[in-house]
């Protein structure tokens, strides 16, 4: 399997961030489901516990095996179905500050996922993998096997592509303060 990568740099409020875009022909409604509740994330993703409406939860990941399912705490930032989602989290790989952004036009919904980029030097990992777990996603929407994808086809083959896109955030010049 070929894959194209498919993220951009994009300046936001919040700052520096990649971008990546999937359209989809569901309802948005269909698609906020499948990012913001736990039996829908687990086809493609993780699955949390605890109770959103506290504004956090406790987020695992299982699509990247058992040894790697440690509970993690997301604090949510902005949640505003079925439109925006945004949540945030520091582990071991780093600070995860992520919005979701939804749109509908006569049954399409867009997708923008945005990372907001604490380390430019996680890119080149981080863009496979959101790659890899967006084209999860539109399996699990289109209602074929997410398993049939495997990571090996997105990293090292899009590791160049982020290496620019980490390159030109890093040698930005920073506003002053």
């Amino acid at each position: 399997m070929t894959t194209i990568p498919t993220g951009r740099r994009r300046l936001r409020p919040e700052g520096d961030s990649v971008e990546f875009t999937r359209t989809y022909r569901a309802s948005i409604e269909d698609v906020w489901a499948a990012v913001t509740e736990s039996d829908r994330l687990a086809r493609w993703i993780g699955f949390y516990s605890g109770d959103p409406q506290e504004g956090h939860v406790q987020f695992t990941m299982n699509a990247e095996g058992e040894d790697n399912m440690v509970p993690v705490r997301y604090d949510i930032r902005r949640c505003e179905p079925p439109r925006v989602l945004q949540v945030h989290t520091t582990d071991e790989f780093g600070t995860w500050d992520l919005i979701v952004e939804l749109a509908e036009n006569q049954g399409t919904t867009t997708l923008v996922l945005s990372q907001i980029i604490d380390d430019p030097t996680t890119i080149e990992n981080t863009g496979p993998g959101w790659e890899y777990y967006l084209d999860r996603l539109s399996a699990t929407i289109s209602g074929t096997d997410p398993a049939a994808i495997d990571f090996d086809d997105y990293y090292p083959t899009q590791r160049e592509y982020y290496l620019r896109i980490q390159r030109a955030i890093a040698d930005a010049p920073t506003s002053p303060s």
